[in-house]
């Protein structure tokens, strides 16, 4: 026990920790960035209502929502291991659920097999707290923000793998418009294999058996619990991801309107929707992943609330623009890559705001709250927002998101106290 509570024994097995969690989420990006581009298609092309495109969203989010709280109990008892490899199995059904309905043409099938998939993205939220458990109070941030950031290649590649997907989706004979998910379930499986084999110690179950032994003897002093903190972070980060995923969600479906518009129906409209949609889609991951470690290091430089605000610039900015160009396929395109900015500097700094300002033993607990706060909102505001746009389109979106960037901002004051 001595030896593995070590200072530098704790950093080296944290090092690889990150690396293994980088890895895993590298897989996750690309099979979750997918399900992402596709859902709000299949769930508009299945259904035959552009309305009820937002439901695939709400439904990925609400299974986030469903587990959030019971993995990270898992988590707690048995460890991160476990958790996230769980979360691996649901998606890996849930892939070939959506898989089912699209050549059934089920809609309530499509839902519950892409509930499954948000049940699986809830373990892969975990993966941030996971890279925290044994980080230094010093390095937090930049841990936390290596591992958002290797999502970024998945997250990127994923998207652009929907037109090879199709192709290839077509050869084997698959439904239209779920050839990618054949990448999504390579990616699912090795990163389950990856977590199961490689995550060695468990860093959450290290974490609590050298903060256990800190509280019994002379030892570096645990972090002190600072609910009102803890919970403006997890409102933060809350907020914050409802603004992008009620944005991003609508945004495959304005943009088919805008593509076909341009093209007057042509042939080639859909090739041409497809093609816009992945590129759109992964330049908005690009955003939320790609800058994540210069938002970790800005979080432990300038402070976490500090780094908050910045992404509520950010998003604001975004939004404005969305408003304002909406019919611009060009400025559609800079205002998502910017939401996903603004939500990246967001979540970094609030999840390690939420994890500092927790003790150890109460952080998954608190954790699986605030996912699940963060998640159940999100499907709550796909929902609207499929309403919205229906009703008074992509711009009046936008403008309405407006709204939770001024209350973060407003409340921001509650973390410092």
């Amino acid at each position: 026990m001595t030896a593995v509570t070590a200072p530098e024994e704790v950093a080296r097995i944290q090092g690889r920790v990150v690396r293994v969690l980088a890895l895993g989420q590298v897989l996750g990006g690309v099979a979750f960035g997918a399900t992402v581009s596709l859902g709000a298609l299949l769930a508009a092309d299945i259904s035959g209502q552009e309305s009820l495109s937002g439901f695939a969203t709400a439904s990925v989010t609400l299974g986030a929502a469903l587990c959030a709280i019971p993995l990270a109990r898992l988590a707690a008892a048995r460890g991160r291991r476990t958790a996230l490899t769980l979360g691996n199995l649901f998606a890996l059904v849930g892939i070939a659920i959506v898989v089912t309905a699209a050549a059934l043409r089920v809609f309530p099938l499509l839902l519950a097999g892409v509930v499954l998939i948000g049940a699986g993205n809830a373990g892969n939220l975990q993966s941030r707290f996971a890279a925290t458990d044994l980080a230094a109070g010093e390095r937090r941030g930049r841990d936390l923000g290596t591992v958002v950031w290797a999502t970024t290649v998945g997250g990127v590649l994923g998207p652009l793998l929907l037109t090879p997907g199709e192709a290839l989706g077509r050869l084997v004979g698959m439904p239209p418009l779920t050839g990618a998910y054949l990448f999504s379930i390579v990616a699912q499986a090795a990163a389950l294999i990856l977590y199961l084999v490689a995550l060695r110690p468990d860093p959450l179950l290290l974490a609590q058996r050298i903060s256990r032994r800190a509280a019994g003897g002379a030892a570096p002093p645990v972090d002190a619990d600072r609910p009102l903190a803890a919970r403006y972070a997890m409102f933060a980060v809350a907020a914050s991801h409802v603004v992008m995923a009620s944005v991003m969600a609508m945004t495959p479906v304005h943009l088919q309107h805008l593509a076909h518009a341009g093209h007057g129906g042509a042939v080639g409209a859909n090739e041409a929707v497809t093609l816009l949609v992945g590129t759109t889609i992964a330049l908005h991951v690009l955003g939320m992943y790609g800058l994540s470690p210069v938002f970790g290091w800005l979080a432990d430089r300038w402070g976490r609330v500090a780094v908050v605000l910045l992404g509520q610039g950010v998003l604001a900015c975004a939004l404005l623009l969305a408003t304002f160009g909406s019919d611009v396929q060009g400025i559609v395109i800079v205002a998502l890559f910017l939401l996903g900015l603004g939500w990246s500097a967001a979540t970094v700094a609030g999840a390690a705001l939420l994890t500092e300002s927790t003790p150890v033993d109460l952080r998954p607990r608190r954790q699986g709250i605030g996912d699940t706060l963060m998640t159940s909102s999100a499907a709550v505001g796909a929902v609207l927002a499929g309403v919205v746009l229906g009703q008074w389109g992509y711009g009046a979106l936008a403008l309405v998101a407006l709204v939770l960037v001024a209350l973060t901002t407003v409340l921001s004051p509650l973390a410092r106290r």
